[in-house]
């Protein structure tokens, strides 16, 4: 199983996902977040094929897609973070860390 902990920053939530898959391609996920447009994404992301989710434009990924009609900010960086946990899940890429550090002068 594959865990990871998304810290959303200034809005202040955090989204959970964890992510299992037997073949490497089809995915089960359980996303817990304190963002509502996050769970309401979370229901039609229960069970997904990666190669469909990984692999292409990013406008064709069911996960981005959900984004588009969920998610209320357009720099929320759960979508990002829950294809990267789909990504180690199916072992498509190796675990470690994605950062945005941002700094105001």
């Amino acid at each position: 199983m594959t865990k990871t902990v998304i810290d959303a920053g200034i809005c202040g939530f955090k989204t959970y996902v964890e992510a299992e898959s037997d073949d490497g391609q089809n995915v089960s996920l359980e996303i817990k977040s304190g963002c509502p447009d996050i769970m309401a994404m979370s229901e039609s992301l229960k069970k997904l094929d990666a190669y469909n989710v990984v692999f292409g434009p990013m406008t064709d990924s069911p996960v981005y897609k959900l984004a588009a009609k969920h998610c209320s900010h357009a720099a929320c960086p759960v979508p990002m973070g829950i294809i990267k946990t789909i990504e180690v899940a199916c072992s498509l890429a190796l675990p470690k860390d994605a950062t945005v550090h941002i700094e105001k002068d």
